[in-house]
Parts: C-alpha cells; structure tokens; sequence
C-alpha cells in the first residue's frame, strides 16, 4: 500500500472512529436520561433515606465537628481535605503493599493483571517510589491545600454549618469527574510530549507494571499540574462545601489507586485501561477513556485481550483465565514492540 493511500486510510478511520465514538456517546446520553426520566425519583428516594438516615443523622455529625473546631475554620478544612484523603490513600495502599511484598493472601495474586511482574515487588523500588510520593504529600499537596482555602473562602465558606443538599453533592461529584476527565486527558497527553517526557513524566513510566502507590509517584511539577489541579478544579470553580470536597478527594484517591494497583479484583472498576497505558505508554491517557475514545488513542487498547478484559468482574474467576491470551506471547503485550 502507498504512503498516500495509508495516510487516507488512517484518516477515514480516525473521521469513522469520531463518529462513531458521537454516536455510542448519544446512545449512552440518552439511555441515562430515560433512565433518570423512568427511575430517577425512585432512585433518589432510596439514596436520600441513605442520607437522611436516623432523622438528620449526616447533618447531626456534621454539626459536632463543626462546633468541636467552631473558629478554627483552616484546621477544619486541612483535616478535611488533606488528611482525609491521605488516610484513605495509605489505607488503601497498605493493604496492597502487602499483598505485592508477600504474596498473601495468594488468593488475591491470582488477579494479577501481568502475571510475570511485581511477584514480589522489588523492595529497594518500592521504597525510592513511597518516599517520592510522601515528598509530594507532604512539600507539594500541603501548600496546594493551603492555597486552595484561600481560593475557596474567596468564593463563600467551604466549612458553612450546613451541609449540602443530596441533589447538589450528586451534582457536584458529576461535574467534578467530568472537569477531571478533562484537564487530566489533555495535561497527561501534554507531559507525554517529546520535550516534557524524558526530563518529568518518565519517572511515572518508570514503572511499566504499576502497583498502587505509583498513583502519585510523579515528578514534583506533573504532580502540580496532572496529579493534583484536576481534581482540585471543581470544588474550587464549585465553591464546594468541605464534605463534598473531602468526599471527592477521597474518591479520586482510591479511584487511582485502584487504576494503577495491578489487580483485577471482583466487583471494583477495571484497571485494565490505565495498566495499558503503562504498558504501551502512547495509549489510554484519560481516566473513563471517554476523549481516548474520541481522539482515537486508545485504537491499539482495543484490539488487545486487554480490550476485552476491561469490564466488571462479576465473578470469582480471574478474567485472564476466562479470557486468556490467544498465544503464549502476543505482541500487542511487548512495548518495545
């Protein structure tokens, strides 16, 4: 085939997978409004008695932190925003570290996503890995938060006595995941750049088999701008309440976490896209993979076992043996390649 009709070709296809991509996004914003048209006061009804339970049980709890630190409104919002998530964070990754240090409860190493990596983890990597990441919590996340108050008192008062409403701390989360998925598709893409990958984002691919904690193992600067300005974005344009902050940082934690852990495990989101990413390091730069989709980055990801694997484990069946790799080597798996 000539150079020119490849060149066309690849372009009909990145016109087809745009369109494709308009379409699957229109089947799927319209099946979610008929849902919500259909369900949606039935669903609210179930979650709000959640949030209401035992009269004002959310507000009740609430209103004792709040009385308990009544004047000290910058302490408040820290415990809220920074040590909260870290505590979420290093609960979640403690846990991992164990089972990638020692391989129990084995039962849970069955889930491993590249069987041949991490079995153990190398210690002497692990520990240069957690002391970056405690670097860019402690010198790094700390002053952002201390910034972030002053931005957000700016806009009202993050820590006002009453909580949000159940709609608008729903809403708040959606807009939230969508400024996310957004500003770090296009920041993670930027760090991939010729110019910017070798001197900052190659430490983070350092690892082509993550594990948890490499979540936030980033140079100080990608740690600013890709690690941390996405999720700081919506509270801050928001003027977000201090519980649906926390609630949020804490979510983004874990959610990375668990991209980034290495295990497929029954009944949490798939890791399989952001592993990819690591493996292949040109593919599946955004969080949901929604503007993947869309700019066509992740067309290898799809043609992979990987691809296939990347769904919801329903079951107690690891999927690399109910979906195995068709040859003992496939060179869709190899980054060199």
């Amino acid at each position: 085939m000539t150079e020119a009709a490849t060149t066309n070709s690849s372009r009909q296809e990145g016109h087809g997978g745009l369109w494709d991509s308009v379409k699957k996004a229109a089947v799927i914003i319209g099946s979610g409004i008929f849902f919500l048209a259909a369900f949606g006061n039935s669903l609210t009804w179930h979650l709000q008695r959640f949030w209401g339970a035992s009269g004002d049980f959310w507000q009740n709890l609430w209103t004792k932190l709040y009385l308990a630190f009544e004047g000290h409104d910058p302490a408040l919002f820290f415990l809220g925003t920074m040590l909260m998530p870290t505590l979420a964070f290093w609960v979640t990754n403690g846990l991992l570290i164990l089972v990638d240090t020692t391989g129990k409860p084995s039962f849970i190493t069955r889930y491993r996503i590249q069987v041949d990596k991490n079995n153990p983890v190398d210690p002497v990597k692990l520990a240069h890995t957690v002391r970056t990441v405690l670097f860019n919590q402690v010198f790094i996340s700390g002053p952002m938060v201390v910034v972030v108050y002053f931005l957000m008192t700016w806009r009202g008062n993050p820590c006002g006595p009453e909580l949000p409403t159940f709609h608008w701390a729903l809403t708040e989360l959606a807009v939230f995941a969508i400024l996310e998925e957004i500003l770090f598709y296009y920041t993670h893409r930027l760090f991939h750049h010729p110019a910017l990958y070798k001197r900052f984002h190659k430490q983070h691919h350092e690892w082509t088999a993550p594990i948890g904690v490499v979540a936030i193992y980033a140079h100080p600067l990608e740690h600013v701008i890709s690690n941390m300005l996405p999720p700081i974005i919506g509270p801050v344009i928001l003027g977000s309440h201090l519980a649906s902050t926390t609630l949020w940082y804490c979510l983004a934690l874990i959610s990375t976490t668990i991209s980034h852990c290495g295990y497929h495990l029954p009944f949490l989101p798939s890791p399989e896209f952001h592993d990819f990413h690591h493996l292949r390091f040109n593919q599946c730069f955004g969080v949901f993979g929604v503007l993947d989709r869309l700019h066509g980055t992740d067309a290898k990801f799809r043609e992979t076992k990987q691809y296939e694997r990347h769904t919801l484990l329903t079951s107690f069946t690891p999927l690399s043996e109910s979906i195995p790799d068709t040859t003992k080597k496939n060179k869709l798996l190899d980054p060199k390649e």
